[in-house]
């Protein structure tokens, strides 16, 4: 050990020497007077202490030395004897007491020993046996204090670990090291320079935990690692270990020797380089480092702090060109459970599930309902976190089996349904895909998801309701500025049907006259007409329904769009219907004109009428362009919004309102890319009759219109 290690060793073994004996200094001003092991926690101390100065002071191997480390042991062996006492385990210390005696005894033997080195005439043989047997002996009570402290802490009471916490750390601290120096001693036959010119100092450093462990402030006092520095940590000795393989084995192959000894080398260090090549960038090689590190090193899983605030962070992050709303939703859950991807479905007016957003995940087939009334009740009312696997399996808890869908259960990479509830109503649900890393659901996978599923609810009901007052806003300015349309079309169809009147009774060219009245009369029944029109905006619902052919009415519509688009009838049954000629007409004028805007020049829009169970059914496809799951969720029926390039987003909001008020339905599903189809289902006529108590007072039985 040259100079500067001198120096090294002398500064350490000093500094531990003050370390021990202000811990033995602060035990006995602020340590628990009612512990067990206090007197001999204080004579462990500064027996510590007394050993580190002759150490710096003398030297480590000089018999003083020596044998103030022998005192030392001995006070923590006792040390540990007593702390048994503090789980209230004295009466079970019977088994304990043999190895202590026995530890007790082995340290005795070292004094025997240095008396058999002192001796003088001792030959070299004989100072490497008893140095290799105090190597061994020293080993022995360290492997022993060790076995005993983890008896000791695996046996505690949960009360009393808090207890024994620091004060074990500290013990297994000291015992630990020197039984790393003995061993290291006893294979290389000499003491290893670097360990033993710090061991001062780290022994001071358990002493400091032993004072820790001794007061009452102490026991609160926790070491918990961020999950961050926890994974950093273990990523530092997985580079640590693979260095020290590297170093072991390209050592053992300089001792070889030889072309294949260089050639081995070589071989390896690029194996190497290309194993952290393709280990460390792979995303499911740190997926799997994380979820080992979270199983076996934390209480819980999830760092609820961390989790909490990504969530609200991912939530909250709104941006132009990023991604929307909806698709924040499904990361921010699908983050949780480092899941890949994850679908939004959302609840709709008939209570069935409709795909509103994906995020990460095109390829996944969702039919238009995704989910029917059966599983939006199920999740209502039980608040189930259903697990997919166990759906697989056959494994049900509320009777889910018979209501999960089967593009659910048949899609492999689909692993969790997370109902979105909020006031013990269903907003939505979330479904997310199998994480990289195969794992089971677990209750702490269930907690987190339920309460962060409740909040991901508050968040998608309150931006409905601002999305409604929105709504309402515009509606009323709307309404304002069609009062003052009205007002002026009013006007006019009286000036106009007052210039009928007087060209009536002043008219001198006969002819002129007839003319100029028919061209009089036609404008205002259609200004009237519109006026009726625009009158009906906000004026509830229809008042008179009447039996419909929707057979004959399809022809009709196809006939009469013919001559601008081609229009074909794929089917046409006679089905009749309740419901209010020009309204229904209206609606589906609406729709035809939205799916020929759609389709391209020679793209057919087919129009088909059929009976469905108890109600009629006309359809209007096309082959155009298509609408995304959002925009049929989001904006296809929401009023001022539209897809087409200067459209006013009135007219698919209008069809349905018409419908509605008929006591019917507008069902729509869309594929971008490949078509719509829009379906308006209205009562047959006997359902209807049926439904208002066997009788129909707008209509007489052989009327149809």
């Amino acid at each position: 050990m040259g100079d500067i290690g001198l120096y090294v060793s002398l500064a350490c073994y000093v500094a531990g020497g003050v370390l021990s004996a202000g811990a033995g200094l602060w035990i006995a001003r602020s340590g628990d007077r009612a512990r067990p092991d206090r007197t001999v926690l204080l004579a462990a101390c500064f027996l510590m202490a007394l050993w580190c100065l002759l150490a710096a002071t003398l030297g480590p191997f000089e018999p003083e030395t020596l044998l103030s480390e022998t005192g030392r042991n001995l006070a923590l062996i006792g040390v540990i004897f007593r702390l048994f006492s503090a789980d209230g385990r004295d009466e079970s210390l019977r088994p304990i007491r043999p190895v202590i005696i026995a530890l007790v005894l082995v340290q005795l033997f070292q004094p025997v020993l240095l008396f058999v080195n002192a001796r003088p005439g001792i030959g070299p043989e004989i100072l490497s046996l008893t140095f290799e047997v105090s190597a061994i002996l020293n080993m022995l009570v360290a492997i022993g204090a060790l076995v005993l402290l983890h008896n000791l802490y695996a046996g505690a009471a949960a009360a009393s670990r808090r207890v024994l916490r620091w004060s074990g750390i500290g013990l297994a601290g000291i015992f630990a090291y020197d039984l790393n120096l003995y061993t290291v001693a006893y294979l290389l036959n000499d003491y290893p320079a670097a360990l033993l010119a710090v061991r001062g100092i780290f022994a001071g450093l358990m002493a400091a935990l032993l004072a820790l462990g001794a007061s009452e402030a102490g026991r609160g006092l926790e070491f918990r690692p961020s999950r961050a520095v926890t994974f950093q940590t273990l990523s530092l000795l997985v580079i640590c270990g693979y260095l020290l393989v590297m170093v072991i084995v390209t050592r053992s192959l300089t001792l070889i020797g030889g072309d294949v000894a260089r050639a081995g080398q070589v071989a390896f260090l690029v194996f190497g380089i290309l194993a952290v090549a393709i280990v460390v960038p792979s995303k499911r090689a740190r997926g799997w480092l994380r979820v080992t590190a979270s199983k076996h090193l934390f209480q819980h899983r999830y760092d609820y702090r961390e989790e909490w605030l990504r969530f609200t962070h991912t939530i909250g992050r709104g941006s132009s060109g990023g991604p929307t709303f909806h698709e924040r939703a499904v990361k921010a859950i699908a983050d949780i459970t480092e899941s890949p991807a994850g679908l939004l479905l959302v609840s709709n007016e008939e209570a069935q599930l409709e795909l509103t957003a994906r995020w990460n995940w095109p390829t996944i087939d969702v039919p238009a309902v995704a989910g029917e009334f059966g599983l939006t009740e199920l999740l209502e009312k039980h608040g189930l976190i259903i697990d997919l696997d166990e759906i697989r399996a056959g494994v049900e808890h509320h009777g889910e089996l018979a209501h999960v869908p089967a593009w659910l259960s048949e899609a492999e990479d689909v692993w969790a349904l997370v109902p979105l509830l909020h006031f013990d109503r269903l907003v939505g649900a979330i479904v997310l895909a199998r994480p990289r890393i195969e794992r089971r659901l677990d209750w702490e996978d269930f907690d987190l998801l339920r309460v962060v599923g409740q909040q991901l609810a508050s968040y998608l009901s309150e931006q409905a309701g601002q999305q409604a007052l929105m709504d309402a806003s515009r509606f009323d300015e709307f309404n304002r500025r069609m009062a003052f349309v009205m007002h002026d079309i009013k006007n006019l169809a009286s000036q106009l049907s007052l210039l009928s009147a007087n060209a009536q009774k002043h008219a001198d060219n006969p002819d002129f006259r007839a003319d100029m009245l028919v061209t009089l009369r036609s404008s205002s029944e259609k200004l009237s007409a519109l006026l009726a029109r625009l009158g009906r905006y906000g004026a509830g619902p229809v008042q008179t329904l009447v039996e419909v052919d929707l057979g004959t009415l399809a022809r009709d519509l196809a006939e009469r769009f013919t001559a601008v688009h081609p229009v074909a009838i794929a089917q046409a049954e006679s089905v009749r219907v309740m419901a209010d000629r020009d309204s229904l007409e209206q609606a589906l004028v609406h729709l035809i004109q939205n799916a020929i805007d759609a389709s391209d020049e020679r793209g057919v829009v087919h129009i088909a009428a059929t009976r469905e169970g108890l109600n009629g059914r006309i359809e209007v496809v096309d082959e155009g362009h298509g609408m995304s799951p959002e925009f049929v969720r989001t904006g296809l029926f929401k009023p001022f919004v539209s897809s087409k390039q200067g459209g006013f987003g009135i007219g698919a909001f209008e069809a349905r309102e018409m419908v509605k008020a008929m006591g019917g339905r507008v069902m729509v599903e869309s594929r971008e890319g490949m078509g719509t189809r829009f379906a308006v289902i209205l009562p047959l006529t006997e359902t209807h009759r049926l439904a208002s108590g066997g009788s129909s007072n707008n209509l007489p039985s052989n009327k149809v219109a």
